[in-house]
């Protein structure tokens, strides 16, 4: 096992060294948080470009039988894009999480108290949106990024999450796991909630509608469930809260092992649990990858004469 995560830690510690240019600036931002906010706009201009061209089809395909427009609502029409509309949405993206959660839990999110990650992101909307050409998403690439989606995704789940509940000031709150599980399942899905719920990447004119959470099988989405999942799988291995604890030793005990001393199970260290999650996360990311860009299963080919 060791073998196997040993290089996960290692590249987490690589990644998360804060590097230059931001250096000399007195900024800490480092490689993970680079790599992740470029990925973040290139994946939310592909969704914006196939919403586009799945828009323009469709228009077409309606103006072109006059039998069937004349019984189908008008589609609305293309609105020029802007890039206040889309630095917009990549925000809330990023931040509507915690405008949900912040209050409840009466915290100050991270963006009020620093402008520093919000302007970042808006400057690599702007770098993004200057590139000529973004390839639509593939097999070929979604399966080798599903391991970097792992990473990011759980440095956000296993780091940038659980203080906001365990380093609370009230006891009632930072030892409850229902509130660690429920704040992180806001907390990193409300951004797209709202962007669907408002349209915010469909090319007309910001309409409500019912979010993709919201339609049948929604809640199956693997970005929807695995966020408490792995929340709590990294809580229960590093004993982030009582409950967790007490948890891991019960486990063990059902699967035979035995505690340290006094009966009591150690906790996994932060670092390598993170790890395990992020393998978790990769396995995950990796098979919905398959099962959405994956070759389509060709039949045997019959023999014609």
């Amino acid at each position: 096992m060791s073998l196997l995560l040993s290089p996960v830690v290692e590249l987490y510690r690589v990644a998360l060294q804060p590097v230059a240019p931001f250096t000399w600036f007195g900024l800490s931002l480092s490689t993970l948080d680079v790599v992740a906010a470029f990925r973040l706009c290139i994946a939310l201009r592909q969704i914006r470009e196939k919403l586009w061209r799945d828009h323009v089809q469709k228009t077409k395909t309606v103006q072109s039988n006059e039998k069937a427009a004349a019984g189908v609502a008008p589609l609305p029409e293309v609105e020029e894009r802007s890039f206040v509309r889309d630095a917009a949405s990549v925000l809330l993206v990023v931040y509507g999480g915690e405008a949900v959660t912040c209050p409840a839990l009466a915290i100050p999110p991270s963006f009020m108290l620093s402008g520093v990650v919000p302007a970042f992101y808006t400057a690599v909307q702007a770098a993004v949106e200057k590139l000529p050409y973004v390839p639509a998403p593939s097999f070929n690439s979604e399966v080798p990024l599903a391991a970097l989606d792992g990473m990011t995704r759980a440095y956000l789940l296993c780091n940038l999450i659980p203080p906001m509940v365990t380093a609370h000031a009230s006891p009632a709150i930072n030892s409850n796991p229902w509130t660690l599980l429920i704040t992180s399942l806001f907390t990193a899905n409300a951004g797209f909630f709202f962007t669907n719920l408002f349209s915010f990447f469909q090319p007309y004119a910001l309409t409500l509608t019912t979010p993709t959470e919201f339609l049948p099988y929604g809640w199956t989405t693997t970005d929807l469930w695995c966020a408490p999942l792995v929340t709590g799988l990294y809580a229960f291995l590093t004993h982030a809260q009582p409950f967790w604890a007490d948890a891991h030793h019960v486990a063990l005990g059902w699967l035979g092992g035995a505690g340290g001393a006094g009966g009591k199970i150690a906790a996994v260290d932060p670092e390598t649990a993170r790890a395990v999650c992020a393998l978790v996360l990769a396995g995950l990311f990796t098979t919905r990858a398959v099962k959405n860009f994956g070759p389509a299963k060709v039949g045997p080919k019959t023999k014609v004469q």
